[in-house]
């Protein structure tokens, strides 16, 4: 019987034999009624490599968008519009789809959905004769947009700090009971000043992977944030802690051996300078995630949760190897 580490190591990249940089593909999720956009995005975007992922629903479009970086939503149809608009107020109600731009298109709308597209939160509405080089500017420049958005971090393409907080304040105002993990690395700035910055930044997107795939593969309400650096947030139930958790550093201790060169790997550490300027052996990387649990109206606001994870994160940190811990303390 295959091994679980061999199956996770078949199913993630190792490390590439050269650094050398490629354009970045545009995906683009697409809903289509009688009319063909595939057909006519295709040449305007000839020169770059264009993948399209096909949806008719929005249980369809979240799947696509959890398993790809989706880079807008374009929805076209010839026909009345009123599904289309329930569509796009449905997208930039869920926390994790409102981050990704929403393009409609329609021959011949008339201005009451127009309107209604706007007031729901379509970023851009094409109507008209498609106009090749308007359009391509008009979605290129949309995306870029996104691309600058300071609430969504550019390594890994999660939500930022603002959004972040933004979900937890929502759920402690709904007083549901759910749990905040703040996952981080340990000794992270010796591997990114060993490897340099490239590799670091590798490092920061494949751990993203492994927390998000993680998550929503087990969780479908979870979410998963990125605050910056090697630090990142993500809210699941609170009876899923320990199955979420656990597979999470089980992941990330399998593939993170295979990051280094393969004397380092043998050696089992690096040797570079520390905080103080002198020289260290720093471990493999390894993974600390700190749990604050809400649950019957514990916190009034983030303010106070953050606080209590703050602190926990340091003593988790204390703890050698990968591991979580759970607060366990009454709020303070």
């Amino acid at each position: 019987m295959q091994s679980t580490e061999s199956t996770i190591l078949e199913n993630w990249p190792g490390p590439k034999t050269t650094d050398a940089p490629h354009l970045k593909a545009y995906h683009f999720a697409i809903r289509q009624t009688g009319f063909n956009l595939d057909f006519h995005l295709e040449p305007i975007y000839r020169n770059v490599e264009m993948v399209f992922h096909h949806f008719e629903d929005f249980d369809e479009l979240i799947t696509i968008c959890r398993r790809f970086e989706i880079d807008a939503i374009i929805i076209g149809s010839r026909c009345e519009f009123s599904y289309e608009i329930e569509l796009v107020r449905a997208i930039k109600q869920n926390v994790f789809l409102s981050i990704i731009p929403v393009v409609l298109y329609h021959p011949e709308p008339d201005d009451t959905t127009v309107l209604a597209a706007f007031e729901n939160g379509a970023e851009e509405f094409l109507y008209g004769d498609w106009k090749k080089r308007h359009v391509q500017m008009r979605i290129r420049r949309l995306i870029e947009r996104s691309r600058r958005d300071l609430s969504i971090n550019p390594s890994s393409h999660l939500p930022g700090p603002s959004i972040i907080e933004a979900e937890i304040a929502r759920q402690i105002a709904k007083q549901m009971e759910f749990a905040v993990c703040y996952a981080d690395l340990d000794n992270f700035k010796a591997y990114n000043d060993y490897y340099g910055y490239h590799r670091g930044d590798k490092m920061i997107r494949l751990t993203a992977r492994v927390i998000k795939d993680t998550v929503f593969d087990l969780c479908r309400e979870g979410f998963v944030g990125h605050i910056a650096g090697d630090d990142f947030i993500f809210i699941i139930p609170a009876d899923m802690i320990d199955v979420i958790c656990s597979s999470i550093i089980k992941t990330f201790d399998a593939l993170i051996p295979y990051r280094y060169e393969t004397v380092d790997r043998e050696r089992g550490c690096i040797t570079t300078k520390s905080r103080r300027g002198e020289l260290e052996m720093f471990p493999l990387l390894t993974i600390s995630i700190a749990v604050v649990v809400n649950s019957n109206g514990k916190f009034a606001h983030v303010g106070e949760l953050s606080k209590m994870l703050a602190d926990l994160k340091t003593a988790t940190k204390r703890k050698s190897g990968s591991n979580y811990m759970i607060e366990r303390r009454r709020k303070y």
